[in-house]
């Protein structure tokens, strides 16, 4: 029996051109109706759909209407009931983040990919990490630094030269941004349980921010991530390029 699926898109044109023809050759029906959402778009829309949709039961199937496509499957408008019959799923879990601000407000989000402080002003931040209520680094000077995911190791934790970490693995990546002292510190594994809190010091005179996935928080005190494995994420792939798969294809290219 043919499963119900609805087509979501980014607002870059040629998404929505994509939803228009796939709807017109496929049938669709709402996001509530769904047994499988296929989203069109990049990788930050597939985070924007994952986390719009983490309420329902339907896994997400995207399919690449944007540019790295790191979370997608190539675009075809042929045969499409057929790749999603033979679909594997992945299921990963995003990080929670509890921000407090200078002032006193507090701001949760969740992160699919990491959550990252950055300075926000001329002069480099300077951060406390505690793990599990134990101080770990009573100051890193850096740009920034971020806790990553194993689905998100390939993203900015990557470019900051954090390790990619295999997606089965119940672990997440610490890593700094730029730093100045430790000069040779390269960041941490930690176990998936663990919960990091990053203390700004002298916030006054060096204002950091703090991003969970596009979601910012300006001028913050201190930050606590830990990850939400009682939200599951579904993500289907075409056979032979799952998560797995482009993980390790990624440390060889």
């Amino acid at each position: 029996m043919a499963k119900h699926l609805a087509f979501v898109a980014s607002d870059a044109p040629i998404a929505r051109q994509a939803q228009a023809a796939l709807t017109r050759q496929y049938g669709g029906v709402a996001v509530e109706e769904a047994e499988i959402i296929v989203a069109l778009g990049g990788d930050g829309f597939m985070l924007e759909t994952l986390h719009g949709t983490q309420h329902l039961p339907a896994p997400v199937y995207g399919m690449n209407r944007g540019t790295v496509g790191f979370l997608m499957n190539n675009f075809s408008a042929q045969g499409l009931r057929e790749r999603l019959d033979r679909a594997e799923e992945e299921v990963i879990n995003p990080l929670h983040m509890a921000a407090t601000c200078v002032d006193g407000t507090q701001h949760k989000a969740l992160a699919i990919n990491e959550v990252s402080l950055l300075r926000a002003g001329p002069q480099a931040a300077k951060l406390r990490i505690h793990v599990d209520g134990k101080m770990r680094m009573d100051e890193l000077v850096c740009d920034g630094a971020l806790l990553a995911t194993p689905a998100g190791s390939t993203a900015y934790n990557y470019s900051a030269h954090g390790p990619i970490v295999p997606i089965g693995s119940d672990v997440l990546a610490l890593t700094a941004v730029a730093a100045f002292r430790p000069r040779r510190w390269r960041g941490a594994l930690l176990p998936k349980s663990a919960r990091v809190t990053f203390e700004v010091t002298n916030a006054a005179k060096r204002p950091v921010n703090a991003d969970a996935d596009g979601v910012s928080v300006k001028n913050v005190a201190t930050v606590d991530v830990w990850s939400a494995p009682e939200i599951a994420h579904r993500i289907l792939f075409d056979p032979g390029h799952g998560l797995e798969e482009r993980l390790i294809r990624e440390q060889f290219a």
